[in-house]
């Protein structure tokens, strides 16, 4: 069960190891501005490798559990799904339900991980094997790796770092939990977080905020919802963003040109708009947009 690109890797591993039944991904859904229908990168995988699927907008519909029931799955694997599972569908394969979280848990469980650990600062995040329980990721866990937060990363290269080692840490895992050597152990009471998913206003630049922290807001939105703020009566998309310090201007979000870049005044000190997206143009670097942007400061 997964849908977006982080579950890519895993679902083309598993597939090389083992005989999957079916696929569950969530159902296609209108993009972009001619409100085309999408399918989920999952999907698409699924359709490749000649494995049926399952689109539900509710797993627990009757028909779905016809379905899943008929599949008769010894083990689900669930890589950002989108759904919460439910006690029957947790009791159905003999070997329960296992999910790969994009966090060293429990810190970060919730939808968006990746993107809470890097708005946070943190300098490493990671992928965590769990058992699923009916709890929100809250299931005793089987595997944990770590990477490092490098300081250029955004959420998108996070996750493919991730996805690729979420899916090699599933694989080796797999065969001594199918086999009982493997025990679970429970998560720490300590140090649990939640990362609620995103919303596109949580993009939103607030320049009465550090500067370091906006430079983080930059990285952890990007590819989505994208960092951005009102500009012309348009919003101004920051995909990549740099800090300067200064000395402080009087109002923050006054607009500055600093080593040719665009640039605006934070709480304390400047980020430097080194790679924006004007509204209905392409991304473009700083100093190619303020040869056109000539009433910026």
């Amino acid at each position: 069960m997964g849908s977006p690109e982080f579950a890519l890797p895993i679902l083309s591993s598993l597939a090389k190891s083992y005989h999957v039944v079916g696929v569950i991904t969530q159902p296609d859904r209108a993009s972009g501005r001619g409100r085309e229908l999408k399918s989920p990168p999952v999907k698409t995988l699924a359709l490749e490798l000649n494995i049926p699927i399952m689109q539900p907008e509710k797993l627990r519909a009757p028909e779905a559990m016809e379905q899943l029931r008929a599949w008769a799955p010894d083990l689900i694997v669930v890589a950002a799904f989108g759904q919460i599972l439910k006690k029957d569908v947790l009791d159905l394969p003999r070997y329960g339900c296992i999910n790969v979280h994009a966090s060293l848990l429990p810190r970060w469980r919730g939808a968006a991980p990746i993107n809470a650990a890097i708005l946070a600062g943190d300098e490493e995040t990671g992928v965590t094997i769990m058992q699923m329980d009916v709890g929100l990721d809250t299931g005793p866990m089987l595997a944990r790796k770590s990477i490092r937060i490098k300081p250029d990363d955004t959420t998108g290269s996070v996750l493919q770092t991730l996805s690729t080692l979420g899916a090699d840490l599933l694989i080796e895992t797999l065969p001594e939990y199918i086999s009982g050597k493997l025990t679970a152990q429970p998560q720490p009471a300590e140090g649990a977080t939640y990362a609620p998913m995103l919303k596109k206003e949580d993009g939103l630049l607030d320049f009465t905020r550090p500067a370091v922290e906006l430079e983080r807001r930059v990285r952890a939105m990007n590819p989505w919802p994208g960092a951005w703020f009102e500009w012309n009566g348009n919003p101004l998309k920051v995909m990549r963003a740099s800090v300067v310090s200064v000395e402080k201007g009087p109002v923050s979000g006054s607009r500055l040109i600093v080593e040719g870049r665009p640039a605006v005044l934070s709480a304390d000190g400047v980020l430097i708009l080194d790679e924006i997206q004007p509204a209905g143009k392409k991304i473009m670097s700083g100093k190619s947009f303020l040869s056109g942007a000539r009433d910026w400061a």
